[in-house]
């Protein structure tokens, strides 16, 4: 309640104080400080918006072994780059090697067997078709034949088999990509029941970055941009920046391409995907980042943003009264790409004065000497 009292208390000082001076004297408007004031006026200017993402490559695979056995050599390091086809691992499991031996002679033997067989039966032909024997033996020695040839089929199988599960115990990168982390040793046991798996692999060439908007934000989008479904308005998005880490823009831009189109009931966000090009590996798979979508605005306000100050979370800057007085006012902004001007959304209007400095420092219901500071030169940074 005070404060709303302040303007009046401070009006009635300054009567009270010009009436007290002696002709002549300077009053208390000769003392007010010099400040810089803009008057504002609508401008086109680009805001953004921020959303926290994830960074996935553009192809991630588990490597998993698929036989049991002890991990025997590691022929890469983690965070290298692989080409497909590369050896990674072996696997030592000395079992897979004696089943492609027994599979191996049971072919040898097999085929004995239909060697035989076969012999038989060009024995016994001649001799059923001069009535020496009778045809039953012939079909006999056939069906006998037919049964080695079986044999000898199924133990080409189990060899087959046996040589697969072999060929499991060598593992080559499937695709080109960059090796993650490799939880296991030299000496491990792996099986492919295993929970972790024995790498990743990436392929970071390009990168995709996950974000989401809630259902209140996808709202304000839909009105926002063009198009009668959602994947027409993702077509209509500018390039989107990335933000990494540590603060920087990467240099690339990116495109949104795709779009969940469902609000999923457990978080009520709808999920968006923005690819961006990875031609020199810096983004890795994993990583966190900022997307920041820009959108232009023809008609907006802008004050610098050393011209606010925070309080309590909230925004406020300085308006100038018509008797020159600065006086607080909450205000709520926007950021613009170049991070220096804020564009207000609400609690200011066309034809308000601003004190674009000293905003930390100034005290409400000042009374200041308002020096008006050109618009073209303060706005001619805005992108």
């Amino acid at each position: 309640m005070s404060k709303m009292y302040l303007p009046v208390a401070g009006a009635a000082l300054l009567l009270l104080s010009c009436g007290n001076h002696p002709k002549g004297a300077p009053g208390q408007a000769d003392m007010a400080k010099d400040y810089a004031v803009i008057s504002l006026a609508p401008i086109k200017a680009t805001i953004h918006y921020d959303f926290p993402a994830t960074i996935q490559g553009q192809q991630v695979i588990e490597i998993r072994p698929k036989v049991d056995g002890y991990v025997k050599d590691i022929y890469v390091n983690e965070g290298a780059n692989v080409k497909k086809g590369q050896l990674l691992f072996t696997i030592n499991n000395p079992e897979y090697e004696q089943n492609v031996i027994t599979a191996r002679a049971a072919i040898k033997s097999a085929v004995a067997d239909v060697n035989t067989a076969q012999m038989n039966v060009n024995k016994v032909r001649p001799l059923v078709e001069k009535d020496i024997v009778s045809k039953y033996q012939l079909e006999s020695a056939q069906y006998t034949l037919e049964s080695k040839q079986a044999a000898l089929a199924q133990a080409q199988a189990t060899l087959a088999n046996a040589e697969t599960n072999l060929g499991y115990t060598i593992i080559k990168a499937p695709a080109d990509g960059v090796i993650g982390t490799i939880p296991y040793k030299i000496g491990a046991l792996v099986s492919s029941t295993s929970t972790e798996a024995l790498t990743t692999l990436s392929n970071i060439s390009n990168v995709y970055a996950y974000f989401s908007l809630n259902e209140k934000q996808l709202l304000n989008f839909s009105g926002e941009v063009p198009g009668n479904t959602l994947e027409e308005k993702v077509k209509h998005l500018p390039e989107v920046t990335m933000v990494l880490a540590n603060g920087s823009e990467y240099s690339l831009k990116g495109k949104i391409e795709t779009a969940s189109g469902l609000i999923a009931t457990s978080t009520g966000s709808v999920q968006f995907k923005a690819t961006f090009p990875n031609p020199m590996g810096i983004i890795k798979s994993g990583a966190s980042a900022i997307i920041r979508v820009p959108r232009s605005e023809d008609s907006a306000l802008v004050i610098p943003q050393g011209a606010t100050y925070e309080l309590q979370d909230k925004r406020f800057t300085y308006i100038v009264t018509k008797d020159n007085y600065a006086i607080s006012r909450a205000i709520t902004t926007t950021a613009n790409d170049n991070g220096q001007f804020f564009i207000v959304k609400s609690g200011l209007k066309p034809g308000d004065k601003v004190v674009l400095e000293g905003a930390s420092t100034l005290r409400d219901s000042t009374l200041i000497k308002p020096r008006i500071v050109s618009a073209d030169s303060l706005y001619q940074k805005i992108d």
